[in-house]
């Protein structure tokens, strides 16, 4: 059976990735300890006990498909255009809810096919605050540390949730903890993984309320993503400009930094579209 060319040798992926996150992602710090350690742990072990299963949670703007786009990137040579990797959306995918038993069936033959064609393939799951409640436990069977599911090895898959349940909470955590004093470098998971697991996995509109996935603690990384501050919105700024080729002026930076919205409303500390809006807002001060 055909595996995929996994682009580098995984020494070269980790430290590409590492490199990347460094560079690129502006005020994570949890974000690159999760995935490095997650994607580390996995990439080093020949023969995993369970695919790789990590949940991105956050605000808009903060980076969440960044990371994992940039993630697919390294894993796959065409990226995202990869035939190894699957991307849903529940607005594309699973719109009506009265046809949720059909969206099971499938769901779970899409998965099992695609893994019996190459157990090296990565599933995004886009918005999953969006997905109707028990929809996704089909996948249950292919997350857990058994052997062989239907037939197929899938332990080498990736899974990765993205959702902006949890991110109000991690905004207030962050917020307390800066009128606290705490530096942000300073905040642990510990610090937020209560919180993100009440606000997604106790919500009946989450994808994930009363999920077996959780219950069976089938989720080996909660990644969160902090709400970015000022000076993160003007790096994201200075890199979309010279993304764009324009010329990095102090001025414009800061233009267009004061120009989106920041809460709370008396200290306007973190910005409410996170990096969300800066490639689009730049094109009015050009």
């Amino acid at each position: 059976r055909r595996q995929p060319a996994v682009s580098k040798s995984w020494f070269h992926f980790v430290s590409g990735l590492e490199f990347d996150l460094a560079t690129n992602l502006v005020g994570q710090p949890l974000v690159r300890q999760q995935v490095m350690k997650g994607v580390r742990e996995f990439l080093e072990n020949p023969n995993p006990v369970k695919p790789l299963v990590m949940s991105f949670h956050g605000s808009t703007g903060t980076g969440k498909t960044y990371v994992s786009s940039m993630l697919i990137r390294y894993l796959f040579q065409s990226g995202l255009q990869s035939p190894y990797v699957h991307h849903f959306s529940p607005i594309v995918h699973f719109p009506h809810a009265e046809q949720i038993e059909q969206y099971k069936e499938s769901l779970k033959r899409w998965i099992q096919g695609n893994l019996t064609n190459c157990g090296r393939s990565a599933f995004l799951f886009d918005e999953m605050d969006k997905m109707h409640p028990g929809l996704i436990d089909v996948i249950i069977p292919f997350l857990g540390p058994s052997w062989v599911v239907y037939g197929t090895n899938y332990r080498k898959a990736i899974f990765i949730f993205i959702s902006n349940a949890g991110g109000e909470q991690i905004n207030n955590v962050t917020l307390a903890l800066w009128r606290a004093r705490k530096d942000r470098e300073e905040i642990s998971l510990q610090d937020l993984e209560p919180a993100i697991s009440k606000a997604v996995f106790e919500n009946p509109q989450s994808g994930f309320w009363k999920s077996g996935i959780i219950h069976e603690h089938l989720i080996d990384f909660v990644v969160p993503f902090l709400p970015l501050k000022h000076h993160h919105v003007k790096q994201c700024i200075v890199s979309e400009l010279v993304q764009q080729g324009l010329e990095v002026r102090p001025g414009v930076v800061q233009e267009v930094a004061d120009s989106i919205p920041y809460f709370p409303e008396e200290e306007k500390l973190f910005s409410s579209t996170g990096c969300k809006t800066v490639a689009s807002r730049i094109s009015f001060f050009f």
